[in-house]
């Protein structure tokens, strides 16, 4: 049978109201009886019920994070700096993970408002705007401007496209392709494309634009992605990947058919995630710790009713290494 704060009452020798005001931490309370009632706690191995003591107190403690997947470098070390900030201002997480799947988005927003968090920060885009305007609770966005409503952090998109594209004109390249995510999907990383081609454009440089499709991070098919723009385009001999993943995956099929880096191909990725073997990749690095530091805070403002600026835009780094 499970034990109940009556019976931690009875334990301590108090009211029930006394022991619900020592979980809820209300009112002038002596050090001596929260340690009593945290060791009678501990000796009848109580469990607070978090969901009923948040709808009392009207306040959960608890920030919502939908990521479009956890197991990319980015957004698995972006989940961490967001836990910590967050944990570090009392706050727990509950992680969602979309996979750019729209159902399974409103579906864990749905979630998330019944487990009644306080706020949510969002990073997987696929619904409609209306669908975001419709959540009403605190949110903020990860590199999507949905509304002059909701705030949203990002970091220099077109800065870091363009520190790209001309770090490979000015290292002479003649063919230069670009790669990224799908270019349909509404959100501030297209600028990089739209740098690239900037780029290209101004300085009459011949180039290539590959993109994967809308479903989400296929890691599988980046190989036939890669593969295939070698096939049709044995002449390219510079490429700016929009993810560090995808320029990881340039650099292996580039080795496999014999081309040297960087003599042959210059290869320079974005992100500068810090696994996968991506420490000799030239990269655009994006601020990824203050990135989630500050989606905490913007969403914390909110929460506490104080004006929140709509637009965190965070400088990028190029980080010049063995692949250019």
């Amino acid at each position: 049978m499970a034990v109940t704060i009556k019976d931690i009452a009875e334990r301590v020798g108090v009211s029930v109201t006394t022991i619900s005001r020592v979980l809820n931490n209300r009112g002038y309370l002596s050090d001596k009886l929260k340690k009593k009632v945290q060791g009678a706690m501990e000796e009848l191995n109580y469990q607070p019920n978090e969901l009923a003591r948040s709808l009392s107190r009207k306040k959960s403690n608890v920030i919502g994070l939908i990521v479009p997947d956890i197991s990319h470098p980015f957004f698995g070390q972006l989940t961490k700096h967001i836990e910590y900030y967050a944990y570090k201002h009392g706050y727990k997480l509950m992680l969602c993970n979309s996979l750019l799947n729209k159902k399974k988005e409103k579906e864990y927003i749905e979630l998330l408002r019944a487990s009644q968090v306080d706020g949510i920060i969002m990073g997987s885009h696929t619904m409609k705007v209306e669908d975001y305007m419709a959540i009403k609770l605190p949110l903020v966005t990860l590199d999507r401007r949905i509304s002059d409503a909701i705030p949203y952090v990002s970091s220099d998109n077109y800065k870091g496209g363009a520190l790209a594209t001309k770090l490979l004109i000015r290292k002479r390249c003649r063919k230069i392709a670009y790669l990224s995510g799908s270019l349909q999907l509404n959100l501030l990383a297209k600028q990089r494309h739209d740098a690239f081609m900037e780029q290209v454009g101004r300085q009459s440089v011949d180039y290539v634009v590959r993109q994967t499709d809308l479903n989400g991070f296929k890691y599988k098919e980046y190989e036939a992605l890669v593969r295939e723009l070698f096939d049709e385009h044995p002449d390219i001999d510079g490429v700016f990947a929009s993810s560090d993943l995808l320029a990881l995956q340039v650099v292996r099929e580039s080795r496999r058919r014999g081309k040297s880096i960087p003599g042959d191909l210059k290869v320079i990725g974005y992100d500068g995630i810090q696994n996968g073997g991506a420490e000799e990749l030239t990269t655009i690095e994006q601020p990824i710790q203050e990135m989630g530091k500050l989606a905490v805070l913007r969403l914390l403002q909110q929460m506490a009713g104080e004006e929140t600026p709509l637009e965190t835009i965070l400088p990028v780094r190029l980080l010049e290494r063995g692949t250019t």
